[in-house]
């Protein structure tokens, strides 16, 4: 803990002297010009990244930043994105606390399998070099944290030391078991970002664990590892549909919900939210017996009786309005043929009705003459 505490108070005097500030090149940005009183840093035989004080803000935000402690072996030494490293860790909170100690921490770097702020400033490292990072918690465990030990929005201090970096393992190589555990962790990961709320890097772990379960094989699987297979790559499109469900990508989460019925036609996760994804779209008439046949296979389930219950009324009352819309495009006929048949008879009843007694009387009269005819 002490050793941080020097740290920081190193940093509180550098934050004024922007004379030393390092380039920013690393992070896709052109070196600010330097002041005519600066002068030139003195670097001994050794020297190779600078001067070891100065702090590196590496995306420009101030809320990741990173300290050589121990320069490596040159920037030409440094990982590749695809890679796998190895690194000493030690994470600490900010008022010294350990949370995390590893001596040889393994990740495939740029495929989000650890920390954002590991993930971003590894690729900055040196073979050899050991480096402090300071990240704010939006690169770290965020507004959740990690029970029990990080607490919502802690910012973190992490000591890393790149010990190795290697090409991943050939995909067409791996033995069935070996697939299995690397897409397994590949979609832990996502399913962690998912609880994080940060359905974009969850995607994105999905995405890579299905692309190692659909890669091609030279290696013969056993019956048994085939259907693991098969059940991972299942509940990585899943998952990776309720991402795409929160973000509103519809057609995309349509897509992953049918590859899903595609393998397991009576899937109640996909039939459940491929129905939502068509009531979302205003489909209720598609959307209803999906759903229907999702709770004919679970009635006891509660959440898809509630959504059903939901999209039938929905659906009766965009049939009320598809009604009312319609008859008013067609002028409402109904309602407008019956005053025309009452006003049609109107000018006609009166007369009709003197014709009616204007006979009856002829009648009468005819029929008197008839009788009075007869007695005489």
């Amino acid at each position: 803990a002490e050793d941080f505490e020097v740290l920081e108070e190193e940093e509180e005097e550098d934050e004024d002297d922007l004379s030393e500030l390092p380039p920013l090149e690393d992070v896709g940005r052109p070196p600010a010009p330097p002041r005519e009183d600066a002068k030139p840093p003195e670097q001994g035989a050794g020297d190779t990244a600078g001067d070891p004080q100065e702090w590196l803000d590496v995306l420009g935000n101030g809320l990741l930043k990173k300290k050589t402690l121990l320069p490596g072996q040159g920037v030409d030494s440094r990982p590749q994105k695809g890679q796998d490293v190895t690194i000493r860790l030690k994470a600490t909170l900010e008022d010294g606390t350990v949370v995390e100690e590893n001596p040889a921490l393994t990740f495939t770097l740029g495929d989000c399998d650890v920390l954002q702020a590991l993930d971003l400033c590894v690729q900055l490292l040196e073979m050899g070099e050991t480096a402090l990072i300071v990240s704010e918690a939006k690169y770290c465990y965020g507004a959740q944290g990690r029970s029990p030990d990080i607490p919502p929005n802690a910012s973190l201090t992490l000591e890393v030391e790149l010990l190795a970096a290697r090409d991943a393992p050939d995909l067409e190589l791996l033995s069935g078991k070996e697939k299995i555990q690397l897409a397994n962790r590949k979609r832990e990961r996502g399913n962690f970002f998912y609880q994080q709320a940060d359905y974009v890097l969850a995607i994105n772990s999905y995405d890579i664990a299905l692309r190692i379960v659909g890669s091609s094989s030279k290696v013969d699987f056993s019956p048994d590892e085939e259907a693991e297979l098969l059940d991972v790559k299942v509940k990585c499109l899943n998952n990776l549909a309720a991402s795409q469900l929160k973000l509103d990508h519809f057609k995309a989460a349509l897509k992953s919900c049918n590859l899903v019925l595609e393998h397991q036609p009576g899937n109640i996760k996909a039939l459940f939210r491929k129905g939502k994804v068509l009531a979302q779209q205003g489909e209720y008439r598609e959307a209803i017996p999906i759903l229907k046949a999702a709770l004919k296979l679970e009635p006891s389930n509660k959440t898809i009786h509630a959504e059903l219950s939901k999209l039938v009324k929905k659906h009766a009352d965009q049939r009320n309005v598809e009604t009312e819309m319609y008859r008013k495009m067609l002028g409402n006929p109904s309602a407008a043929s019956t005053p025309r048949k009452c006003k049609d008879k109107l000018p006609w009843s009166i007369p009709w009705k003197w014709l009616f007694g204007a006979t009856a009387i002829a009648l009468g009269g005819v029929a008197l003459s008839v009788v009075i005819a007869a007695r005489n």
